[in-house]
């Protein structure tokens, strides 16, 4: 540690006199001690010292030259996955140092004029950056021009590597080390904030590959499906011997995604309606027609379900054009349980007694069953909540039940068409298909890996209904594990012994999939065991999509944790640098002066002096300006209550990575060789109906296949 004010590690390193002096003399005084007038005794004694002097002066010199060193370049820092460390209690991050006044210290220090030359590279790398452009394409010098970029341990003149940035802010501490944080830390939630391509996704990769290797139930959102960080999942879920509970839902691979019933598992039958209403427009007038679209659903969903029919998208979408039928179905079932023995013959004569001129303007173009279902119903006075609001909606005219249904047909149209419908609303009876139904229960009982691309770059309203529907069963999901932890529906036991697995859910693109279905994961699903990483681009990003800058500011507070990349908004800089303490820092400044003697009988015609002033000023600790020139892979952290790291992320390695597929054609035709027809896990009816009480209907186990 350093005893004086100021450091001056940006010099010349004058030290190197010194030892160079000493070492001779050592030399001298082994060699020829009667040159040095001294015995032998004496002169070995003095040169044991010298060199020790020599030694120590030269340690002090060469440290000053790597501090230099390190500033003018940017070690390249690369990691094997099966080389990264991994540990029950700590996470890995990648090497640092603890940030302190020191390094605020250093870091002012080379903003000097007078010290860029040791900062900034010298004039021979200045001349072969411009050789490069110059020869690039002249004969013969082309080839001087290629050796010259070659980056290699034998080029003095090789380029720095293409990150960018200032070096400077790392170089500031040449001791790094390995930097943890506490596995504690993580169920209150890590925010990591960075601009495009400066390395957020492959510090996802870092985390998520520890997280598969611990053991933990990983799932991991991708709006825009990342290709690399998809193989790297897949990866390491076979390195971990996991290749088994690994499921790929992907929208823009329907092919070969596993299947995903967004709104077929709930805790409450309200759940259905709230999914699919949340994603339609709420402002101005829309409001209202929201409202309606979710009663309809509601009444459709409670049908569905009293039947024994899982609800999906299909389903909706049928019953929401043309809700007869649901009608219909749902009577006769009711008439059989509840009704006369000769219901049968009651409708059929109500049926034949009915007239279409007879009939109110809103019934005309029924069908006479369906006519005459209600009004025997009606006559008997057979209460139940399930039929009273389907004949509500069954006695609305067509033309006004299109109109106040009009905002959720587009959404349900977008939802069901084309290959993607078979992911969204599977058919849990089709043995032909052998693709996996998945539902998020099921994959923590099982501690499984979950890759989840919604292709929003191709749709994005279906990627966003689809994110938000599985976000609000996953909240459903941890609202259950509080209530009744992981049971295993058919042993009635806990496969855990009592001990929640910890879930670790990775959500890349955070500001696409923020919503209100988001935000009770962050601030209420920490005691079910789930730990959420955020990804994003920049915090104003969140509060657009969000449209509420104190709700934005409610979501940033669940975040204990935070990891700043580069960033280019200064009010994302800001949320980091805003939580620091200023510090102090020394400034030397140098003074001369000269004064006149006005006195003809002294003998002293003029004073002058010189010295060196060292002042202190109170300054940030780190300015929204260092954010800005981080160099990519590099980063500080604000871990276990606000202790600021300098971080510098490994990039992977999968050049010599043995299960690292080389495409995501390989990813497919392997799953599809893993994929089990049989697996009919997904059909034990406690994973789906446990809210089915809300309806007030029982549900028969054995039609939960429906």
């Amino acid at each position: 540690m350093n005893r004086h004010p100021v450091e001056a590690l940006l010099r010349p390193p004058v030290e190197l006199w010194s030892t160079l002096v000493a070492l001779a003399t050592a030399l001298i005084a082994v060699l020829a001690p009667w040159s040095l007038m001294m015995p032998p005794g004496v002169a070995y004694a003095a040169a044991a010292v010298l060199a020790l002097l020599g030694l120590i002066r030269g340690r002090q010199a060469l440290r000053a030259l790597r501090y230099q060193r390190n500033m003018r370049r940017l070690p390249t820092y690369r990691l094997r996955a099966d080389r990264i460390p991994l540990s029950r209690r700590k996470l890995f991050l990648g090497r640092g140092f603890r940030w302190t006044q020191k390094h605020t210290q250093r870091l002012r220090d080379t903003i000097r004029p007078e010290v860029q030359r040791y900062v900034q590279p010298g004039t021979a790398y200045q001349w072969a950056r411009r050789k490069e452009v110059e020869w690039e394409a002249a004969p013969g010098l082309n080839a001087i021009a290629h050796l010259m970029r070659t980056r290699a341990w034998w080029n003095p003149l090789q380029p720095l590597p293409a990150v960018g940035g200032k070096p400077a802010l790392h170089a500031v501490e040449p001791e790094e080390q390995d930097v943890w944080m506490d596995i504690g830390e993580r169920v209150g939630h890590t925010l990591v904030l960075g601009t495009t391509r400066v390395g957020k996704t492959r510090l996802a990769e870092l985390l998520i590959t520890q997280d598969i290797r611990r053991g933990d139930v990983v799932i991991v959102f991708d709006p825009k499906g990342d290709a690399d960080l998809l193989r790297r999942v897949y990866a390491e879920a076979k390195r971990a011997g996991r290749g088994r509970d690994f499921y790929l839902f992907h929208l823009g691979y329907p092919q070969v995604s596993a299947r995903y019933n967004a709104i077929g598992s709930f805790s409450r039958i309200t759940e259905v309606a709230t999914r699919i209403a949340n994603q339609l427009p709420s402002e101005g007038n829309s409001a209202a027609f929201k409202e309606f679209a979710w009663r309809f659903v509601n009444i459709i969903a409670r049908a569905l379900v009293a039947l024994g029919r899982r609800p999906d998208y299909q389903q909706v979408r049928r019953y929401i054009n043309d809700i007869e039928p649901l009608f219909v179905e749902y009577a006769r079932e009711h008439l059989c349980r509840n009704g006369a023995e000769n219901w049968q013959t009651a409708v059929a004569e109500i049926s034949e007694n009915t007239k279409e001129r007879n009939l109110p303007a809103a019934l005309r173009g029924r069908h006479p069953e369906a006519i005459a279902l209600m009004r025997y119903l009606q006559e008997q006075d057979l209460y139940d909540p399930v039929l009273d609001g389907l004949v509500s909606a069954f006695k609305y005219d067509k033309t006004y039940f299109d109109k106040i249904v009009s905002s959720v047909g587009p959404l349900m149209e977008k939802l069901t068409t084309g290959k993607i419908a078979e992911l969204i609303s599977p058919d849990y009876l089709n043995e032909e298909n052998n693709r996996p139904i998945f539902e998020w229960l099921e994959v923590i009982r099982r501690k499984g890996i979950v890759y989840v691309g919604l292709d929003a770059l191709t749709d994005t309203t279906v990627a966003s209904a689809v994110g938000n529907s599985m976000f609000a069963d996953l909240v459903s999901v941890a609202g259950h594990i509080y209530k009744h932890g992981i049971t295993d529906p058919e042993a009635g036991t806990d496969r855990t012994d009592g001990t929640l697995p910890t879930v670790s859910m990775h959500a890349d693109e955070f500001n696409e999939l923020i919503g209100d279905e988001f935000v009770p994961l962050l601030n209420k699903a920490g005691g079910a065991g789930f730990q959420v990483t955020a990804y994003t681009q920049t915090w104003s990003d969140v509060e657009a999509r969000i449209g509420n800058r104190a709700k934005a500011g409610q979501v940033a507070g669940n975040f204990n944790t935070m990891i700043m990349l580069r960033v280019k908004e200064l009010a994302t800089a800001e949320m980091l640098t805003d939580q620091l303490p200023k510090v102090e820092v020394f400034t030397l400044m140098s003074v001369s002066g000269v004064d006149d003697s006005s006195d003809p009988t002294s003998g002293i015609d003029f004073k002058s002096r010189n010295e060196d002033r060292i002042s202190v000023s109170e300054v940030p600790m780190l300015t929204p300006a260092e954010l800005v020139a981080l160099p990519k892979g590099q980063a500080f952290a604000l871990l276990e209550g606000g202790q600021l790291w300098k971080l510098r992320m490994p990039l992977p390695d999968a050049s010599q990575d043995p299960v690292m597929p080389e495409s995501l054609t390989a990813i497919a035709n392997e799953m599809e060789r893993t994929y089990i027809t049989n697996d009919h896990w997904y059909r034990v009816p406690e994973t789906w109906w446990h809210g089915v009480a809300d309806i007030g209907v029982p549900l028969n186990a054995e039609s939960g296949d429906g």
